[in-house]
């Protein structure tokens, strides 16, 4: 027999009378299992390759010379900080559009004002000379 109309029904119904609860340790159990698994698959048909390489800190075939404590640039960080506000700003914003007339202007006037929160974060470090590469 077919997957069909009514079979969806059924489907839909079933999940429809389980509390919250119930589905959400349903998936939760699901989750694990499925974690479990690719795990011990992964455990059981890897391969394995044990020698003194392995305990370096790298395998690329070339030795350290020296100490491997480096200082980074704080400018790395810095980019990477602005690069993540500003995504975030993004995540936000997409489910923002979606509702912008249901929210009316009480929603206009929020997100005016997170981003002049934003502006004002991007102001501040240009002011201060981070976007500036040295």
């Amino acid at each position: 027999m077919r997957f069909g109309y009514a079979e969806s029904r059924k489907t839909t119904k079933f999940i429809e009378s389980m509390s919250n609860y119930t589905l959400f340790l349903t998936v939760f159990i699901t989750g694990l299992v499925l974690f479990a698994g690719g795990v011990g698959i992964s455990l059981l048909l890897a391969p394995r390759s044990n020698n003194d390489q392995k305990g370096e800190p790298y395998e690329c075939g070339v030795p350290t010379h020296g100490t491997s404590w480096l200082q980074f640039k704080t400018g790395y960080y810095l980019y990477a900080i602005l690069y993540l506000m500003f995504d975030v700003e993004a995540l936000f914003l997409f489910p923002w559009a979606t509702v912008v007339r249901a929210l009316g202007w009480a929603g206009v006037i929020s997100i005016v004002f997170f981003l002049a929160v934003l502006g004002l974060g991007l102001a501040y470090a240009w002011r201060k000379n981070v976007l500036e590469w040295k």
